[in-house]
Parts: structure tokens; C-alpha cells; sequence
């Protein structure tokens, strides 16, 4: 049985509008790549920042202890009642140990903040790309609607989303 080719009129149309919806939802994807990518970028910098903060706690926890020790070393060298030119030497050591150790603990103690703000930078900055990203793909879901139902309003509206989402991550970039 032969074939039968079908021929609309319709097939070779140029739609226009088509086409400019088309290069919007393209921009929009391209705009959604770039703010995806700085918004995993800015969670990962987040991570780094929050895992330098707590490994300057530890340290900060550990120089503590170490002055602690020093301290119940004293406190039992008074309680037993040595005394001596050890004790004078052992005495005289732990005082330069524990300016050393509070002086330490105090310079890390400024790391840790310093990093926990770092931190919280990135997460405000992360959080302003995540709402831009969201509405950059509300923008290109709603912009790809016109080629199911030939509305102009649907791209009108992806591209008010797409505007707002771009804003805002421009806002991430600039914070």
C-alpha cells in the first residue's frame, strides 16, 4: 500500500513570536546555568569556612585544656608544699607556658570568629542565589508554557520571574 505524504500549510509558517520566545527561554536557561554554578560554588565555600572554623575551635579547645593542666599543676604544687629550686624552675616555666597558651588561645579564638563570619557571608550569599535560581527556572517553565498554549502571557510572566531572579542573584554577587 503506498504512502501518503500530508502537507500543511502551516508546516514551513515562520511563527515569530516562536522564535523570540525561544531565544528568551534560552537566556533565561543560560542565566539559570550561571546562578546554579555560583550557588553551589557559594555553599561549597560555606562548607570550607564552617569546617576551618571548627577545626580552629578544636585547636582553641585543645590549647585550653593544655592551660588547664599547667594551672592544676600549680594548684597541686601549693597544695602539697613542695619546695626548692625545682619548684621555683617548674613554677617559673608554667607562667611562661600559660601566657603562652592564653595568648595562642586568643589568636585562635580570632581565626574561629573570623572564619565563622566568612561563613555566614557565604550562607547569606548562597541564600540570595538559591531564591534567584528558583525564579529563573519558574521564569523558563513559564516562558516554555507559550509553545503549549500559544498565550503571550505565559512568556510575559517567565520573564518578570526571570528579572526578579536575575536581581537577586546579582545581589548574591554583589554582597
Amino acid at each position: 500500500m503506498p504512502e501518503l505524504e500530508i502537507h500543511h500549510e502551516s508546516e514551513h509558517a515562520i511563527d515569530p513570536t516562536g522564535q523570540k520566545v525561544g531565544v528568551l527561554a534560552a537566556l533565561l536557561a543560560v542565566a539559570l546555568a550561571v546562578v546554579t554554578i555560583a550557588s553551589h560554588r557559594t555553599h561549597t565555600s560555606a562548607i570550607l569556612h564552617n569546617s576551618e572554623a571548627n577545626d580552629a575551635w578544636a585547636h582553641y579547645q585543645s590549647t585550653r585544656v593544655k592551660l588547664h593542666n599547667l594551672e592544676l599543676g600549680e594548684s597541686l604544687a601549693g597544695i602539697l608544699a613542695a619546695k626548692g629550686p625545682a619548684l621555683d624552675k617548674m613554677l617559673a616555666d608554667t607562667v611562661e607556658q600559660k601566657k603562652k597558651y592564653e595568648d595562642q588561645g586568643k589568636e585562635i579564638q580570632g581565626e574561629a570568629k573570623h572564619d565563622e563570619e566568612l561563613a555566614e557571608a557565604d550562607e547569606h550569599r548562597a541564600l540570595r542565589y538559591d531564591f534567584g535560581e528558583g525564579l529563573l527556572e519558574i521564569g523558563l517553565v513559564l516562558t516554555s508554557l507559550y509553545f503549549i498554549s500559544r498565550r503571550k502571557m505565559f512568556p510575559v510572566m517567565g520573564l518578570i520571574a526571570g528579572i526578579v531572579g536575575a536581581v537577586l542573584a546579582v545581589m548574591g554577587f554583589l554582597i
